[in-house]
């Protein structure tokens, strides 16, 4: 049997990432790991993907919530340099 940590494992993502998909798309972590490597293997998912963090990183930011700001900008930036040829 495949836990979460298996499915993030072999999604090409990070969990952070997933978690970002999930809060985004306000879907359970498995939905989103399923959804984000869907998106991460068609021509416009990644970026969709960035879309959905860079989305978060406003929500978080007008919320006034400082850490969560800086932990998603981070998602973003691994994200980005993990998916560049990918754009």
């Amino acid at each position: 049997m495949l836990t979460i940590q298996d499915c993030i494992e072999l999604s090409d993502l990070t969990e952070d990432e997933v978690l970002a998909i999930a809060e985004h798309e306000h879907l359970p972590e498995m939905l989103a790991v399923e959804m984000g490597c869907y998106l991460c293997h068609t021509p416009d998912g990644d970026k969709r993907i960035r879309r959905m963090i860079a989305d978060d990183i406003r929500h978080a930011h007008a919320l006034g919530d400082v850490q969560r700001t800086a932990l998603l900008k981070s998602v973003l930036k691994h994200y980005v340099q993990e998916h560049h040829g990918n754009a």
